[in-house]
């Protein structure tokens, strides 16, 4: 059945939603934005908020952790979860309300070291936790079977970072920044945990900082970086630089000052083939469905170019245009669906067979959108792997919903979780543009989406 909750977001979007890029993530409430750069691709770590989330500030609802990858930075392709709560059998204990498996799953980060991946997960009122995989994907499993931090320091929104000589640091915290260094294990401390003196809040003492939580520490030409949301709230994004990882730390300004439309933010940076990206949240989506708060954010992504000094200049908040393409898809590889710019009415969900992800939920005039799709000398097929339910037809159009018609591919009706393949012939499809791959039927639950991929013109079949 579709998801009731996106499914009621989009059929409240404007028609011009069509040419958004932001927020980056629409088949699910995303937050706490973590990127990793690794091997020429994005991997993009996020919470994940559910829909279910209870009215009101402070009402999360939060079991897991997601992933997305990208190589061209506007469209991405959903992994699923990569981790939940249920990986750490000590997330069982309830401290102060945050009960078992059911709540706590918060701001994470991804790290990779000699050819392993460290994920550090806050569960909140529990501590924060490590979890350890040989790919960027996981499995992830817990080496410690016990937290990393206890829950007696601020132990939320870890940031970690390793320095050109080896020495790894972490870092959390709210209201407070403490850090620790990490043993060459990534699992393991040495020394006491810190609270930073230069950005720590001092009682009656006027906060120059404005820091708040989700730290996210990182160093690029010789200078320290430690970004955070600031204020509250709203919260925006502030840094300050550093000489040193350990400080002391000079607070620099903005990167986004805090807006109304959001009462929280995370960020996380990174540069990407010669760009640099900053990444935060807000909740556009949850107010197209309602005037309501609740804790359904969505992730989004703006690019930026540093001062000739370091310093990072001030941003708009979150606009909905996105950033330019850092590459382009190629048409002629097997996509899977859940890879897209922008994903209209549908939702991404685990076979639960195959371990693999798929598109469903799809309904008559939903879409997927990619960006930059490059078809070369000519594209003359289309074929898709789908599981018919009622049945109905995939458009293939050039550039907008509307845009030009390039083919009709036939699905026929058929059963539930019986994968086959569908095509059709395309006419006058060369060079680069946005493909959008329109859905329509006389019923709901037109059929699942399993990948596409174009075949170039002239190819005998």
């Amino acid at each position: 059945m579709k998801n009731r909750i996106i499914a009621a977001i989009v059929s409240l979007l404007p028609a011009a939603y069509a040419g958004a890029q932001n927020p980056i993530i629409q088949t699910k409430f995303t937050a706490d934005p973590a990127p990793m750069v690794y091997h020429d691709t994005v991997y993009l770590y996020t919470s994940h908020d559910e829909d279910n989330a209870p009215v009101g500030y402070g009402g999360f609802r939060m079991k897991d952790w997601l992933c997305y990858t990208s190589t061209d930075m506007v469209n991405w392709t959903d992994h699923g979860a990569i981790a939940s709560l249920h990986n750490f059998r000590w997330a069982d204990k309830a401290v102060s309300g945050w009960g078992g498996f059911d709540n706590g799953a918060w701001a994470p980060q991804v790290i990779e070291r000699d050819g392993k991946f460290y994920l550090y997960c806050p569960l909140q009122g529990r501590g924060i936790g490590v979890l350890v995989a040989d790919n960027p994907l996981g499995p992830f499993v817990d080496p410690l079977g016990r937290p990393l931090i206890d829950g007696d320091h601020d132990s939320i929104d870890p940031t970690v970072f390793i320095d050109g000589d080896g020495q790894a640091y972490l870092y959390w915290g709210n209201p407070n920044l403490w850090y620790v260094r990490l043993n060459k294990d990534m699992i393991s401390y040495s020394g006491e945990m810190i609270k930073d003196s230069s950005i720590a809040k001092v009682k009656g003492q006027k906060d120059p900082f404005h820091y708040q939580e989700g730290p996210w520490a990182y160093k690029r030409n010789g200078h320290y970086y430690m970004a955070y949301a600031s204020t509250c709230c709203p919260e925006g994004i502030g840094y300050a630089i550093s000489e040193s990882p350990a400080g002391p730390w000079e607070f620099r300004g903005y990167i986004m000052k805090p807006n109304g439309q959001s009462s929280g933010n995370h960020p996380g940076i990174i540069d990407y083939k010669g760009r640099s990206y900053v990444f935060g949240f807000n909740y556009q989506l949850n107010y197209k469905l309602t005037s309501e708060h609740h804790e359904r954010r969505s992730v989004c992504v703006a690019e930026f170019q540093y001062n000739p000094d370091g310093t990072i200049p001030e941003l708009p908040w979150w606009g909905e245009e996105g950033v330019r393409p850092a590459g382009r898809l190629d048409a002629f590889v097997t996509v899977q669906a859940e890879t897209m710019a922008w994903g209209w009415g549908v939702r991404t969900v685990r076979d639960s067979m195959t371990g693999g992800m798929y598109v469903t939920g799809i309904d008559n005039g939903d879409y997927i959108k990619l960006r930059g799709a490059d078809f070369g000398s000519g594209a003359g097929y289309f074929g898709a792997r789908v599981a018919a339910l009622s049945g109905g037809v995939i458009e293939v159009r050039m550039d907008s919903v509307s845009g030009r018609l390039a083919g009709t591919c036939r699905v026929k009706k058929g059963r539930k979780r019986e994968w086959a393949m569908a095509g059709a012939g395309l006419t006058s499809v060369m060079g680069v543009h946005d493909l959008f791959l329109v859905f329509r039927g006389k019923a709901g639950d037109l059929f699942d989406f399993d990948w596409w991929k174009m075949e170039r013109a002239g190819k005998v079949r």
